[in-house]
């Protein structure tokens, strides 16, 4: 009996994309797995067509059926799509994890040649300021909304964890902002060290995120696996992949509960694209990682391995350093499928094991409080007047008001009470009110009321709530 092909969604892209997917799929096909592409559209192309998010409905629908996407870099060209292509698609199928592994490669010279670097970024991937929720509170004022959740936090956790047992890994660092971020950074600290003790076989370490940057460029080899927040995972990646040779060598996957999408890290390359130039090996080793994730552990190892023997051979395309007779894409390609089945001298392949993802979490996440609390609000206005004006003028509007102003900050630095320091000014105050009695019953009534007051003599963007859960303030302190 023939046994049905694993079917597996085939993104080329745009730029060098098709040029290094088509790579890919002729060493794939050369290893003998049992697979079949569907090729489907996104990008530039369905983006010019007029579909809004560069993702056309046929292609989402292969990829429903196939739950694995092997793709090239997609462009949103300028005057088109709003959003990136890419976010889009991490987003639709939640791929909440993205692994990119960096490793010295034979032959690869680098400031780092020698030291045998083997490190993998896990990095969130949906949340954080990548959500993309900003607003122009005042027209010289941009909000961003850091968002980070404990359901996040909890996921990005597990799998960084989960990685390092599939691949035997020691080590797992979390790198945050937490020290200035206390509350969203914070909570990825907080769980990290919470989920820690269930994985005693692992060493776990919390490290600052300027630290470890820090760190990587004076001494990379003591990290192993560093799981972190979004916007820090894309940074620390891309150093890393510097680290090794560049985004020519830098493959990646994007992991989630019902969709896995595979690919390289660099973009797509319009200069070179068409001339048979580009570098195929993040893609082909992006590949690989697909390989191994679906079960095709043997031809996972025996492509990544060809790779290294093509490496180890001299050959170089032209990104490389040292590439006086640059190889084909082409040329390229077919020196790996002659070197399938062969061990590299330097890197013997590894003992990998598929990684087993955490269950997804069914309904709404909620994380309870036992006990919660109102304490005021913080009202952002826009205004040019003076900081001891403003508050001037707000403690005139309040008199009888069960709120009382407690202070002004603008930009992040405290402005009214004064503390006798210059700060350069925008129109955009915070303004703290709290009440001036504890009250058990206070609520939305008497915020509407608030707000009613102050925006009768006041333009106001929008309110934090102060909150106290269990106990505790859910809210930065004020800065001085």
């Amino acid at each position: 009996m023939t046994l049905a092909k694993r079917k597996i969604t085939v993104l080329p892209g745009d730029g060098i994309g098709p040029e290094v997917v088509e790579s890919a799929l002729e060493i794939i096909k050369a290893t003998g797995t049992s697979v079949e592409f569907e090729k489907c559209e996104a990008g530039a192309r369905a983006f010019q067509k007029g579909v809004v998010t560069g993702i056309p409905k046929e292609t989402i629908e292969s990829i429903e059926r196939t739950r694995v996407v092997l793709k090239g870099p997609l462009e949103t060209p300028i005057g088109y799509g709003s959003r990136s292509a890419n976010v889009t698609l991490r987003t639709l199928f939640e791929t909440y994890g993205n692994i990119r592994p960096v490793r010295e490669l034979p032959g690869v010279q680098t400031a780092f040649t020698g030291r045998k670097l083997d490190i993998v970024i896990v990095r969130e991937n949906i949340e954080d300021l990548y959500a993309g929720i900003e607003y122009m509170q005042t027209p010289g004022v941009a909000e961003s909304l850091k968002l980070i959740s404990r359901e996040g936090c909890e996921k990005i956790v597990k799998l960084a964890f989960a990685f390092a047992i599939a691949e035997g890994r020691k080590r797992v660092h979390c790198a945050t902002k937490a020290n200035i971020m206390k509350l969203t950074e914070g909570l990825l600290q907080h769980t990290f060290e919470e989920f820690a003790p269930r994985y005693p076989a692992i060493e776990s370490r919390h490290i600052l995120i300027d630290n470890c940057a820090h760190q990587l460029a004076m001494r990379p080899e003591q990290f192993d696996v560093i799981v972190t927040t979004n916007m820090n995972g894309d940074i620390l990646s891309d150093l890393t992949s510097g680290l090794t040779g560049g985004l020519g060598f830098a493959p990646s996957a994007n992991l989630g509960n019902d969709v896995s999408i595979y690919e390289a890290v660099h973009g797509s390359a319009p200069d070179i694209a068409g001339k048979n130039k580009a570098n195929p090996t993040a893609l082909i080793l992006s590949a690989a990682m697909m390989l191994r994730q679906i079960g095709e552990g043997k031809a996972a190892n025996d492509v990544e391995q060809a790779v290294l023997v093509t490496l180890e051979s001299g050959m170089r395309t032209s990104d490389m350093m040292g590439a006086d007779k640059p190889a084909t894409t082409t040329e390229f390609t077919q020196a790996v499928i002659a070197n399938l089945g062969k061990r590299s001298k330097v890197s013997q392949p590894k003992e990998y094991k598929k990684v087993e993802l955490p269950p997804p979490q069914l309904g709404v996440n909620v994380v309870p409080a036992k006990s919660r609390r109102l304490t005021g609000l913080d009202i952002y206005i826009e205004s040019d007047l003076d900081p001891a004006k403003l508050a001037e003028d707000l403690e005139k509007l309040t008199p009888s008001s069960p709120f009382k102003l407690q202070m002004i900050t603008n930009r992040g630095a405290m402005v009214f009470p004064a503390s006798g320091r210059r700060v350069s000014l925008v129109d955009h105050f915070r303004c703290r009110f709290v009440l001036r009695e504890t009250r058990a019953n206070f609520g939305d009534s008497e915020i509407l009321s608030l707000l009613g007051t102050v925006g009768a003599q006041h333009r106001w963007m929008h309110i934090e709530k102060l909150q106290e859960f269990d106990g505790e303030p859910a809210f930065s302190r004020s800065q001085v």
